[in-house]
C-alpha cells in the first residue's frame, strides 16, 4: 500500500530506466527485460500445478434455510436483489437467522425481517394479511422498503415519498433502541454526500410518523416504529442489503468521507440496529460475539514489505512483538526485477532474511511480486505462470508490462512458502490495487484471507465475505480483514498515537476490527507508534495475525445457534462444525450459565459475555434466566 511510490527510487533509477527502456523490444503490453535486471534462484521453478479460476455460481437462498425459529427468518420476496449483502452483514454482526420465501414459515418465528421489498406486486393478498395480523399477535416486523400492500398504518406512517435527493439522516433521540450509539458518526449516517451531489440510493421517506428512529433531512421517517401491543413493526426507506453491499464489494466511492484512519461505522450502525431489535423482540435472543475470548477489540499488526529497507527493519518489528507475546502478518513483496519502484531485494540476502522473520515466528503473507499500481488493470492470465519465466515489470505508476493478477498471486505464494517453510493464506495488493476479479482469484489460488481495502472504503469495522467478482450473485469462500489504521497520512504516524487510540476505542464500543499497517522502511517514530498503540489498547484487545484471526473467523462463521425454552431455563443448541477456541456469546441480561445438564465445561461469563473453551461439532449450554429483583 503506497501512495508517494517515487519516493522509493533510489539513485539514478529514472535515468537509467529512461535509457534502457528504449532498447527493449515491446510487443503489446509485454517486455523482454534484460538479464542483469532480473535475479533468478539456481534450481528454483514452480508452482507445477495450473490454476483454474472457477465460472462463477451464484449463491441460492437455499443456503441459508436451515434453523430454528429462536433465529430471525428473512422473507425474501424478491430473490433476484442484494440479499447477499444483508445475509454477509448479519453473519458479521452474529444475528442467527434464516431466509425463506414461504410467509407462513417466516411467521413461525417472532422476528421476520421481509427484503427486498413489500408491495401488492411481490406478495399476494393473502401474505400481506398474515403480515398485517403478526405484530398484534407479539410479533415484531421489519419492512425493508414498504411501498405499497395497504400495511402503512402498521407500520405507523401515512406515505412512502421516493426521492433521489435524500443523502442524511439522523437517530432519534432517547429511544432505548438507540442508547448504544453515542457517537457523533453513529448518530448521522448518510446515503451520499451532499457537498460531492453524490447520491448512492434512492430512498423512501415515510410521511406523518409519530415515533420514527431514524429520520431524512427532509423530515421524513427513514425508519419508523410502531407499537401493536406487546409486537413491533418497523420500515426501513432504502434497500439495506444493496448498501451493504456497496461497502462490501469496495464500491462505495461515493460515500467514502476519507480514505483511512476515521471512525466511519455506517454499515456497522444498520446492523447493530438490527441487533437491538432482535433481542428486543425475540425472547432469549443469542448473539455470537465478534472478538475472540470476551475482548472488545481484535488487533492486527500488519507490515508491508515493499522496499529493501523495509526487509531489513522488519527484524526489529518482528522482534518486538515476539517480546510482547505477540505475531505479525508481514506481507512481502517478492521483488526479484529491478524496476520504477526499486532495486532487487528478494535474492540471496532477501531470502536469508525471510528465513530470519519465520525463525522469530512473524506470519507471512503476499504482497505480489510486481507492487504495481495498476494491479487492478492488469489481465487474469492463465493460470501457467511460473517462477522464473514470469518477469513482471513496473514501468511507472500507470504501466506495468508482463504482469498478471494470477502471476502475482501464484508466484509470490510459492516463492515465500518455498524458501519460508511456511504456508501462505493471507493477501494484499501493492497501493490495494483492487480487481473486481480478485476474490474469484484469490480463491482459486489457494488464498483464505484478503486485507485489500481500507475499513474507511468499505464502511465497516467488522471483517466480511468476499463475492465472486466483487458483485451480488455469489459468495466467494474468502473473508477481508480492511486496513483501519495505517502510516502514509500526514501528519507521521507517531504524531497520531493519541487519534489512533481514540478509533481503536470507538471501535471496541462494539466488538469491532482494528487491522494496523506499518511500513517498516524505517524505525523510529513507527515503531514508537506501535509500542505505544500496543500498550494503549492491551487492557481490551486480543492481539493476532491475520491468519490467526482468521482461521477463528471462519470457524465462527459456521457456527449455528439454537435456543430452546425449557421449563425452568433455556437451552442453547450450538453447531461448531470447524475446532473453535474462544467462542464468545452474547446472552440476555439477567442469564447465568447452569452447569448441571450442560456438555460443556470450563464457561466463564461476565455479565452478558459468555467465553467458550474449545469446542467442536454438537453442544448444548443450559442457562438459567435470574428472577427480577
Amino acid at each position: 500500500m503506497e501512495r508517494s511510490s517515487t519516493a522509493r527510487l533510489v539513485g539514478g533509477a529514472i535515468v537509467f530506466l529512461a535509457l534502457v527502456i528504449g532498447s527493449w523490444q515491446v510487443f503489446g503490453r509485454h517486455v523482454a527485460i534484460p538479464e542483469p535486471e532480473v535475479f533468478r534462484f539456481s534450481g528454483v521453478t514452480g508452482p507445477s500445478h495450473i490454476t483454474v479460476v472457477p465460472s462463477v455460481v451464484p449463491t441460492q437462498p437455499e443456503a441459508y434455510i436451515e434453523g430454528s425459529t429462536s433465529r430471525m427468518a428473512i422473507l425474501l420476496t424478491d430473490p433476484d436483489s442484494s440479499w447477499l449483502g444483508l445475509a454477509h452483514g448479519l453473519k458479521s454482526i452474529g444475528i442467527p437467522f434464516r431466509i425463506t420465501r414461504d410467509v407462513d414459515v417466516a411467521l413461525a418465528h417472532r422476528v421476520v425481517l421481509v427484503y427486498p421489498i413489500i408491495s401488492g406486486k411481490v406478495l399476494s393478498p393473502e401474505s400481506l394479511a398474515k403480515l398485517a395480523a403478526f405484530p398484534p399477535t407479539g410479533g415484531t416486523l421489519i419492512g425493508v422498503q414498504v411501498v405499497g400492500g395497504g400495511l402503512s398504518q402498521l407500520f405507523g406512517f401515512r406515505e412512502a415519498t421516493a426521492s433521489r435527493k435524500r443523502f442524511d439522516m439522523g437517530l432519534a433521540s432517547g429511544d432505548p433502541l438507540l442508547a448504544p450509539f453515542t457517537e457523533p458518526h453513529e448518530r448521522r449516517l448518510r446515503v451520499g454526500i451532499r457537498n460531492k451531489g453524490l447520491e448512492v440510493i434512492g430512498t423512501y421517506g415515510y410521511t406523518e410518523t409519530v415515533n420514527p428512529l431514524v429520520t431524512f433531512e427532509d423530515g421524513t421517517a427513514a425508519v419508523t416504529q410502531q407499537a401493536h401491543g406487546l409486537g413491533r413493526a418497523y420500515a426501513i426507506g432504502f434497500d439495506l442489503g444493496f448498501l451493504l453491499l456497496k461497502g462490501y464489494n469496495n464500491r462505495a466511492e461515493e460515500l467514502v468521507e476519507a480514505y483511512d484512519n476515521q471512525f466511519d461505522p455506517t454499515l456497522d450502525v444498520w446492523l447493530r440496529l438490527l441487533k437491538s431489535i432482535y433481542r428486543a423482540g425475540q425472547e432469549g435472543a443469542v448473539t455470537l460475539g465478534t472478538v475472540p475470548f470476551g475482548k472488545s477489540l481484535s488487533v492486527l499488526l500488519t507490515h508491508d514489505i515493499d522496499f529493501t529497507q523495509s526487509l531489513r527493519n522488519a527484524e526489529d518489528y518482528a522482534a518486538y512483538e515476539r517480546s510482547q507475546g505477540l505475531v505479525g502478518t508481514y506481507f512481502i513483496q517478492t521483488k526479484y526485477v529491478k524496476d520504477y519502484n526499486d532495486d532487487v531485494y528478494f535474492n540471496e540476502t532477501g531470502r536469508r532474511q525471510l528465513a530470519r522473520l519465520a525463525e522469530l515466528g512473524v506470519e507471512l503473507g503476499s504482497h505480489t511480486v510486481a507492487h504495481s499500481a495498476v494491479l487492478s488493470k492488469l489481465p487474469m492470465g492463465t493460470g501457467r505462470e511460473m517462477y522464473p519465466e514470469y518477469v513482471p515489470f513496473v514501468k511507472d505508476l500507470a504501466t506495468t508490462y508482463n504482469g498478471t493478477i494470477l502471476g502475482e498471486l501464484r508466484i509470490s505464494k510459492y516463492l515465500i512458502e518455498h524458501f519460508s517453510g511456511q504456508t501462505v493464506w493471507s493477501f494484499r495488493p501493492g497501493h490495494l490495487s483492487n480487481p473486481n476479479a480478485l476474490p474469484q482469484a484469490l480463491a482459486a489460488t489457494s488464498y483464505r484471507y484478503s486485507s485489500s481495502t481500507t475499513a474507511n472504503n468499505s464502511l465497516t469495522h467488522l471483517p466480511y465475505q468476499l463475492n465472486y467478482d466483487r458483485s451480488v450473485q455469489a459468495e466467494i469462500g474468502v473473508f477481508e480483514f480492511p486496513v483501519t489504521i495505517e502510516d502514509e497520512e500526514l501528519p507521521k504516524m507517531g504524531d497520531r498515537l493519541p487519534q489512533a487510540l481514540a478509533v481503536a476505542r470507538q471501535i471496541s464500543q462494539y466488538g469491532g476490527l482494528c487491522v494496523v499497517l506499518i511500513h517498516p522502511n524505517i524505525l523510529d517514530h513507527k515503531l514508537a507508534f506501535e509500542k505505544g498503540f500496543v500498550e494503549g489498547v492491551r487492557s481490551f484487545a486480543w492481539f493476532g495475525s491475520v491468519g490467526q484471526f482468521g482461521d477463528w473467523w471462519a470457524a465462527r462463521d459456521q457456527v449455528g445457534i439454537e435456543v430452546v425454552r425449557m421449563a425452568g431455563h433455556f437451552r442453547v443448541e450450538l453447531t461448531i462444525p470447524r475446532a473453535l477456541s474462544g467462542l464468545t456469546l452474547e446472552v440476555p441480561v439477567g442469564w447465568q450459565v447452569k452447569s448441571e445438564g450442560s456438555s460443556v465445561t470450563g464457561i466463564t461469563q461476565q455479565g452478558t459475555i459468555v467465553t467458550l473453551p474449545p469446542l467442536h461439532g454438537h453442544q448444548t449450554v443450559l442457562f438459567r434466566q435470574a428472577s427480577p429483583t
